[in-house]
């Protein structure tokens, strides 16, 4: 549905085949023709993305990626001030576990389930609700690469981020614009995780204070591609070990990406 809240931006928390999102030009004081065909031309580019056409669930989930970023930052930054590894570590591990338990619990008390819907049912996908929720592996990412890359914690920084948000942007892009399917994911959502990748490598990581110093002051361009590549086709195919078991690609994607982005720098610099 459509509507004017006297606002740069309304969003009304409907149905998700009912939400929009509008620009309304008053409070900007724009007079004249001019001013409403343009903002008539962003209310027509935003339909175009049909942008709202994400659960709600999703939604919520992409905001808590942002909140999911502390990890990566907090693997860099802590030994930074603490002395050591292993501070961010057994902070991971607690958490990682502690989930491990919630989850156990989730499945086989009713009120233990009953309270963990009531706060974070609303994030949860259909598959999640008898499984293991894509956080809690994440965790369990977050807690690998803290161990592996103690002496290259910015090997974690890097490639946490970018998994992180690219798998956002994936989603967010996929599920509102995604037209070729993939599987149950999309060639448009793998377009958008590589770009937001290599986007990160070429512009945000070189701006950020020390972070590749150990690189050598930069991360040559086709250890970048490689690296985004190997997040983007992880993150769109399944890890099947066997007939039964695939690994799960937010515990994997991480762990195999970062590995090899170590093992490239590690013949540049």
């Amino acid at each position: 549905m459509y509507g004017r809240n006297n606002g740069h931006l309304t969003f009304f928390s409907g149905p998700a085949e009912a939400q929009e999102i509008y620009f309304s030009p008053q409070p900007f004081g724009v007079v004249g023709k001019a001013g409403p065909d343009i903002y008539s031309l962003l209310n027509r580019f935003i339909r175009k993305l049909n942008f709202m056409r994400l659960p709600k669930e999703e939604i919520a989930r992409k905001l808590l990626h942002l909140f999911a970023l502390t990890m990566p930052a907090g693997i860099h930054y802590i030994p930074k001030f603490t002395g050591t590894w292993l501070i961010p570590t057994i902070i991971l591990a607690v958490l990682f576990f502690g989930s491990v338990i919630i989850e156990k619990l989730r499945q086989k008390s009713p009120a233990v389930q009953a309270l963990f819907y009531k706060f974070a049912g609303s994030m949860l996908r259909k598959e999640e609700k008898h499984a293991v929720t894509g956080s809690t592996w994440v965790i369990g990412a977050a807690l690998i690469c803290s161990i592996l890359f103690r002496n290259d914690t910015y090997i974690a920084l890097i490639i946490l981020s970018i998994f992180i948000l690219g798998d956002a942007v994936a989603a967010l892009i996929g599920m509102s614009i995604g037209r070729i399917k993939i599987g149950k994911k999309s060639l448009e959502g793998s377009l958008a995780c590589f770009t937001l990748c290599m986007l990160f490598f070429m512009a945000v990581f070189p701006l950020i204070p020390g972070l590749l110093e150990p690189a050598g002051g930069s991360i040559p361009l086709r250890v970048a591609v490689v690296t985004s590549l190997t997040v983007t086709v992880f993150e769109l195919v399944p890890l099947r070990v066997s007939p039964k078991l695939i690994i799960n690609d937010n515990l994997a994607v991480p762990v195999i990406a970062g590995l090899l982005l170590r093992w490239m720098i590690s013949g540049t610099v």
